[in-house]
Order: C-alpha cells, then sequence, then structure tokens
C-alpha cells in the first residue's frame, strides 16, 4: 500500500534533511516574497497607460500640430515643400534617368536647361527643365509663347512635355527654396513685360513663391497667348487670397490627372 510522504520514515541523517525541507516550505518570508513580487506586477500594469489615452494622447498631439500648421501657413508650408521636394526627387530618379538617355540620343545639347524666370518679390531665378526642344532654338527667335505641334520640340520628348515630366526638375528649385510645389507658374521677364501691358494686377501673383503645378494649371491647362492668360491669372488670384491646406491638397491631387495633358505643347 503506497504511503504518504509525510509518512515515509527517514534513515540516518534523512531526518535532518526532511526537517529541513518542510521547514523551508513553511517559511513565511517565502510567501512573503512572492506576494511582493505579484503587487510589483500588478502596480506595474496599473502605471501602463490605457489603450483609450494612448489613443487619445495621439489624437491630441495630431490636432495641436494641425492648428499650429494654419496659423503659421507659410512655415508649414516651406517644411512641407522641403520634405516633399526631397522625397519626390528619390522618386523621380529613375524616370529623370530614362529621359535623359532619351534626350542624349535624340538630338545635340544638354540634358538640363536652366531657363530665366521671375520668382516671389519679382526676384529672377534659373529654373531646371528637361530639354526638350532642339538645342539652342531660341537663338534668333527669342522668348516666344509655345504652340501645337511646336516645331521646336524634339519629336521623341513630345510625351515629356504632355505628361509634364519636363518640370521634374524644378524638385532641385524647391528644395533650395526658390520655388513652391504648388502656387502660381513663374514667367520668363520677356513674357512678364508683355503681360504688365495687358494686366496691371499681374504683379500680385509674385507675392508668393512660383510652384511646379497650381490652380490655374489644373483648371485652364496651357496658356499660349496674351488674352487666355486672363483666365490663368484669375486662378492665380483666387489662389492666393483663399490659401490653406485642404486646397494645397486638392491640387496636387488634381495634378495626376495632368500627366496625359492634351493640352500642353
Amino acid at each position: 500500500m503506497a504511503r504518504s510522504s509525510d509518512s515515509l520514515p527517514c534513515m540516518g541523517r534523512a531526518p535532518d534533511l526532511c526537517a529541513r525541507l518542510l521547514s523551508l516550505s513553511s517559511r513565511p518570508e517565502l510567501s512573503t516574497h512572492k506576494s511582493r513580487a505579484q503587487d510589483g506586477r500588478e502596480r506595474k500594469r496599473d502605471k501602463m497607460p490605457e489603450p483609450i489615452t494612448m489613443i487619445g494622447l495621439g489624437t491630441g498631439v495630431v490636432a495641436l500640430a494641425w492648428n499650429l500648421s494654419r496659423k503659421y501657413f507659410d512655415y508649414a508650408k516651406e517644411v512641407f515643400d522641403i520634405a516633399a521636394g526631397l522625397f519626390a526627387t528619390v522618386l523621380a530618379a529613375p524616370v529623370l534617368l530614362v529621359c535623359a538617355i532619351l534626350i542624349k540620343v535624340s538630338s545635340r545639347g544638354p540634358v538640363f536647361f536652366t531657363q530665366q524666370r521671375v520668382g516671389r518679390n519679382g526676384r529672377i531665378f534659373g529654373m531646371l527643365k528637361l530639354r526638350t526642344m532642339y538645342h539652342n532654338v531660341e537663338a534668333k527667335t527669342g522668348a516666344v509663347w509655345a504652340a501645337k505641334e511646336d516645331p521646336r520640340v524634339v519629336p521623341v520628348c513630345r510625351w515629356m512635355r504632355r505628361s509634364h515630366v519636363d518640370e521634374l526638375p524644378q524638385l532641385l528649385n524647391i528644395i533650395k527654396g526658390e520655388m513652391s510645389l504648388i502656387g502660381p507658374r513663374p514667367e520668363r521677364p520677356e513674357i512678364l513685360a508683355e503681360l504688365r501691358k495687358r494686366y496691371p494686377n499681374i504683379e500680385d501673383r509674385l507675392a508668393v513663391k512660383p510652384g511646379i503645378t497650381g490652380l490655374a494649371q489644373v483648371r485652364n491647362g496651357y496658356d499660349t497667348t496674351v488674352e487666355a492668360f486672363g483666365h490663368k491669372l484669375d486662378a492665380d488670384l483666387e489662389y492666393i487670397e483663399h490659401r490653406k491646406w485642404s486646397q494645397e491638397f486638392s491640387i496636387i491631387g488634381r495634378t495626376f490627372a495632368k500627366f496625359n495633358d492634351q493640352s500642353a505643347h
């Protein structure tokens, strides 16, 4: 018949060992230590914030950042432009490489060129573009408006103009602080002088940084005459008067539809 461990006989020195084991198992210090460890774990759990608290804190931080970005719109827009410009430059690098190869094998001249444009407060800066026209084509004619099926454009580069890929180098102008993602398109000094005669309030467009895209571009497309520029000017002034984040993101979204712009020449 089996016996319980308490009734097993202890032989030799075994009684002392059994007595020690029994005394250790009944020591109050061990049970107190276990109780303290359990209490410590419970206190640690109590100190951890509830998930709903963490969500509320995160929402509050986002709301604060949003309110500050609206209050200090110009500063926040500059930070956003530079960050977005750097990110977009990395994404656009493979496309620019393909364009560079096509330009080099299809016509003589550099891949990129710099064109003088009028920026904020009338400051002249060099705007970067992919060269889609034949090299030095304006040496005799000077600055002229682009036309439909413009013979100055290299045939293999027409898709770059329709998709506005030729404007991607201007991301570097954004990073340098000369341009913005969204804003009125900068005009050439020669053409701006011509437009001033017809539109005296054109100077109001120079109150903000020029952009790669803008309300006028997504609404009206290309302008090819002095008369058509009036619609562009109205849209630019409307944008400047009502600048806000919802409009910025709306223009960015609508710009993607312009990647197959049939009005581009």
